[in-house]
């Protein structure tokens, strides 16, 4: 299993959505607005401190959890539903999930997702 971490742009978001909602039993995303910087923000004019933590770039991050398989197919999908071709179209990370409970019925293991 894998932790599939996803920061696009908010207008991208349902074109994300669509993408993977596409991928054979995928099991669903959490989705959280966020704000940041990344190194685009290197481009920008010199700024003082305080402009510098007020200018934070508003961002959507997606989390899913998948089997090893969909993984690879999630990763095409964000990538090609959020691409314009410009900075801060955002990042995609993969982690390694150790274990995975419902708490519901307190089972465990990939068969939960």
């Amino acid at each position: 299993m894998k932790l599939v971490l996803a920061y696009v742009q908010p207008h991208k978001l349902d074109d994300v959505t669509l993408a993977l909602e596409g991928i054979e039993h995928f099991p669903g995303m959490s989705v959280t607005e966020v704000g940041g910087f990344g190194r685009d923000r290197a481009e920008l004019l010199p700024r003082s401190r305080e402009q510098e933590l007020e200018d934070f770039s508003d961002k959507v991050r997606l989390e899913t959890v998948l089997h090893d398989a969909q993984v690879e197919g999630a990763i095409t999908a964000i990538a090609r539903a959020a691409h314009t071709g410009r900075y801060g179209d955002g990042m995609i990370f993969v982690l390694p999930v150790e274990r995975a409970v419902r708490i519901m019925t307190l089972h465990e293991g990939e068969q939960e997702l």
